[in-house]
């Protein structure tokens, strides 16, 4: 099973992740997980992309695709995985689409968690003052959650176009948006 999993900072994605690959074993491909794993390392492409992560800006294509292509090519991933923060954008996508069909790979869904603003706002906020996330200021979630609606919003429409596209109700306990998502990868493994 080969699933893109979008939904905006704060959705709840990171904890859905984790209950996915429990019950379907996907491989989690976290591009933030990746990205602060290089931060935390200091390797150059970590100190690239800690001067946008610090900002709330995107983490330039280039730099993510080269991970992701890397990551793809390994053995555990050739039975399925979960990329969850990639792509971000129509031009990610793009090279994505691209690498899979040199691989004869398609993907099999993109998984869309929708949560209100407002509601993203709040779990943030209160996210940022439980861990002392230095990249959950106020400033920069406000940031964080315009860039999500500017530059990765189209890919709801890219995605709707190839019929990949299952949106589904992110608000509710753990448990109860787990089983949206259930029912949707269950409909797949038919």
């Amino acid at each position: 099973m080969r699933i893109v999993f979008i939904g905006p900072p704060g959705s709840g994605k990171g904890t859905q992740a984790v209950n996915i690959i429990k019950k379907y074993k996907p491989v989690h491909l976290s591009t933030g997980d990746m990205l602060r794993a290089a931060r935390a390392a200091k390797t150059e492409i970590g100190l690239q992309a800690d001067k946008y992560m610090s900002s709330g800006q995107l983490v330039p294509d280039d730099v993510i695709v080269g991970i992701i292509s890397e990551r793809l090519k390994q053995e555990d991933c050739q039975a399925g995985y979960l990329l969850d923060g990639f792509p971000r954008t129509i031009a990610q996508a793009e090279a994505l689409d691209k690498m899979l069909a040199e691989k004869k790979t398609p993907l099999d869904a993109v998984l869309e968690l929708q949560v209100p603003d407002d509601e993203l706002f709040r779990r943030l906020a209160e996210r940022a003052e439980k861990e002392g996330r230095s990249d959950d200021t106020p400033e920069v979630i406000k940031n964080r959650l315009k860039v999500y609606n500017e530059q990765t919003s189209p890919l709801l429409a890219y995605y709707g176009k190839k019929n990949l596209l299952k949106s589904f109700n992110g608000l509710g306990t753990v448990e109860e948006v787990f089983a949206r998502i259930e029912t949707i990868l269950d409909s797949l493994q038919k």
